[in-house]
């Protein structure tokens, strides 16, 4: 995986990008309840009516205990939080691309425990990390982040982040680390670490202790296919609009600019097959995308970065 070299940004500095008015006290207390109320919602969601066809999962990933992953990804993501925070690099509840991001995984939530029962017991949490990495994940038991680089350089409108939600956690949900940890020895993998690789400076440490090899994981070209078909069918049924896909996938291929890939790009190839990919998919979409209930809520884009 390719490293990319950059430096924290304060979260005065996340917050001084956001456009429009969106950091209102009530703002943040809405964008509270509504996350809280549609957490909730995720867990009542009905499983009764048949899974999606994405939803499949492979049976490798039974291979190792879902409750070990989860718990090593929890600690995991709650010590590169606290590093982050430690940095002022970890955006507060009142910053107006950290509600965008809750408002848009809030919206995917109640169609996650149809495809894996797991998700009604999920901790959900998604947090924005102040740094110019072009990065986004959703470890094992549904924690999210984006990093702030991933909004402002490449200046996502709501379809186009919904759509990196929409795969993020797919990723979680097909449990696709618990079957690259069976495919690649096991629980070793909850010993390695690969901090460095998130680009956050002092975040690097955690490396040694182990702590964010959950968090980069290299998956398969097949992981990612499915993802890809999994995220659009959750992010379109959420009402963001799945030709997104492709616009997102294009602002990808141009992100290198002839240097380094950005990490996400790492783990994530661009190509032109990927858009194609999508774009045989949009037939079957569409018409979900035109039944489904809209956001009530569009923000802006981050500022540029």
């Amino acid at each position: 995986m390719t490293q990319l070299l950059t430096l924290p940004l304060p979260v005065r500095d996340i917050a001084a990008s956001a456009q429009g008015n969106a950091a209102c006290g009530w703002c943040a207390s809405r964008s509270r309840r509504l996350f809280t109320g549609l957490m909730l919602g995720a867990a009542l969601a009905p499983t009764a009516q048949a899974q999606i066809p994405e939803c499949r999962r492979s049976a490798a990933a039974g291979l190792v205990p879902a409750d070990q992953v989860e718990s090593a990804a929890a600690q995991q993501y709650r010590q590169m939080m606290q590093e982050a925070q430690g940095q002022r690099a970890l955006a507060s509840a009142s910053e107006p691309q950290l509600q965008r991001l809750r408002y848009i995984a809030a919206r995917m939530l109640p169609y996650t425990a149809e495809c894996n029962d797991r998700a009604k017991q999920w901790k959900w949490e998604v947090n924005l990390i102040g740094s110019a990495q072009i990065n986004a994940f959703c470890m094992p038991g549904g924690k999210i982040a984006f990093f702030s680089g991933i909004l402002s350089k490449l200046q996502l409108s709501d379809d186009e982040v919904g759509m990196i939600m929409g795969h993020e956690i797919a990723h979680a949900l097909l449990e696709h680390a618990r079957e690259r940890m069976a495919k690649s020895g096991g629980t070793q993998l909850l010993l390695r670490g690969a901090a460095a690789m998130l680009g956050l400076g002092g975040l690097g440490d955690l490396a040694a202790q182990g702590l964010t090899q959950l968090a980069s994981l290299r998956f398969s070209r097949s992981d990612e296919t499915q993802a890809d078909a999994l995220g659009l069918v959750v992010a379109t049924r959420a009402g963001y609009d799945p030709r997104a896909g492709v616009t997102l996938w294009r602002k990808m291929g141009g992100a290198g600019g002839g240097n380094a890939p950005p990490l996400w790009l790492s783990t994530h190839p661009a190509g032109d097959s990927r858009i194609t990919e999508i774009e045989a998919r949009l037939p079957g979409l569409l018409p979900v995308f035109n039944a489904a209930p809209k956001p009530d809520r569009r923000f802006p884009k981050a500022s540029k970065a």
